[in-house]
């Protein structure tokens, strides 16, 4: 697959990867000024940058870019820094895409029909999942992706993103927790689930109370959203948008 091709669907897929791009060259080296690679994020590669001990050692700093959401950049003598038999002297430039980020919403309701529409315009690859068609309709989310589904089932069935973000919103009790159940401890970056600190409190001792790890349940984020005294669904919305966006920015909210 041609290089750009690749980066092309990963950005598409939301699969984290970087692009490597040679961009300056002296002497004798395998590949000229304008060479690229893409690095994923879990050490594959397509293309080349000329393999050896630079490509090596730029592919782990991609790696590790990718991490930090950083681009980084990278020079070496092939002879005197790697010893390589070429001679010359390499320079990449590696930058990390621009992927957004996968955010699952269990519920259609009202606080999900505000939050949706804003995660969206912040860059969100949105999916909306609720078996109540009524409620999963086109003119209430359009352009995000809608799954008319049992919610359970569709829990099951995710493959964990350590990128990616669940947002409980569903209208039923039973329903959360259950969620929680499937969710909680798995690859995600971020877990949350509305409710007041009693549902917490009580979702909480019946987690323990069944021999469940106390670690794994306090990843749970709940009450989700800033504290700006919310009440509304839009404001709500707005509380839980700033929160996603502190978490995108690397920022931690204060506890539950």
């Amino acid at each position: 697959m041609h290089v750009l091709q690749a980066a092309s669907d990963a950005i598409r897929k939301g699969r984290p990867a970087a692009l490597v791009t040679v961009i300056g060259q002296q002497g004798s080296t395998p590949r000229h000024s304008g060479a690229r690679m893409l690095v994923y994020a879990d050490g594959t590669s397509v293309g080349t940058v000329g393999g050896g001990a630079f490509e090596h050692d730029v592919m782990q700093r991609a790696v590790l870019a990718i991490e930090k959401h950083q681009c980084d950049h990278y020079s070496a003598h092939l002879t005197l820094d790697l010893g390589m038999c070429c001679g010359g002297r390499m320079e990449a430039f590696i930058e990390p895409l621009d992927i957004s980020t996968a955010a699952t919403v269990f519920g259609a309701g009202h606080v999900a029909h505000a939050v949706v529409p804003l995660l969206a315009q912040l860059g969100f690859r949105v999916t909306v999942v609720d078996d109540r068609d009524e409620w999963l309709t086109e003119e209430r989310f359009d352009a995000v992706d809608r799954q008319c589904i049992d919610p359970r089932a569709f829990a099951q069935s995710m493959v964990p993103d350590s990128t990616g973000i669940v947002l409980i919103l569903t209208h039923d009790h039973p329903l959360d927790e259950d969620l929680i159940h499937t969710l909680l401890g798995q690859d995600f970056r971020w877990v949350g689930m509305i409710g007041s600190r009693a549902k917490r409190a009580r979702f909480r001792t019946r987690w323990l109370a069944s021999g469940l790890d106390e670690a794994v349940f306090d990843t749970l984020r709940s009450p989700v959203g800033l504290d700006i005294s919310a009440q509304t669904p839009f404001e709500i919305a707005v509380s839980i948008a700033a929160e996603l966006v502190s978490i995108q920015r690397g920022s931690k909210p204060e506890g539950n």
